[in-house]
């Protein structure tokens, strides 16, 4: 594929995780407590911890993918929050019945950015990316 293409599909892939995470997890930092409740909910330890934890994952790996800094890395962390996340926050498995069909799709759409993430991780930000600049 040439770079014509290439560079925006990375930079539109990127915004589209940004478009993702950032407003989750700006959402954790607004409603922190409701945060907090929900994790101690699933029965997880340090709840606070955690809620803090994931607000700051959430927030600096979607500003890391925006401007295409530290690239690599933040997608290894964002792909491995979010697939911890998947299997304590969507365990079809073991939901109620009428709301297993709704978490086992939330599952596999997790699974499905996990694996994206971890191309981003594998291929980096591409040219339109403070990485590349600082790679000159």
């Amino acid at each position: 594929m040439s770079p014509s293409i290439q560079n925006p599909l990375f930079f539109i892939g990127r915004l589209l995780f940004v478009a993702l995470f950032l407003p989750a997890g700006i959402s954790k930092l607004a409603g922190f407590s409701g945060t907090v409740g929900y994790i101690a909910s699933v029965g997880l330890p340090l709840a606070t911890v955690g809620a803090a934890l994931a607000l700051v994952v959430e927030i600096v790996g979607s500003l890391a993918l925006l401007a295409g800094f530290g690239t690599r890395i933040a997608a290894l962390v964002l792909a491995l929050f979010t697939l911890v996340a998947t299997f304590f926050f969507h365990n079809f498995w073991g939901a109620p019945a009428d709301q297993a069909f709704v978490q086992q799709l939330m599952f596999f759409k997790n699974i499905a950015v996990t694996g994206g993430l971890l191309v981003l991780a594998a291929s980096g930000a591409g040219a339109w990316s403070l990485d590349a600049r600082n790679n000159r």
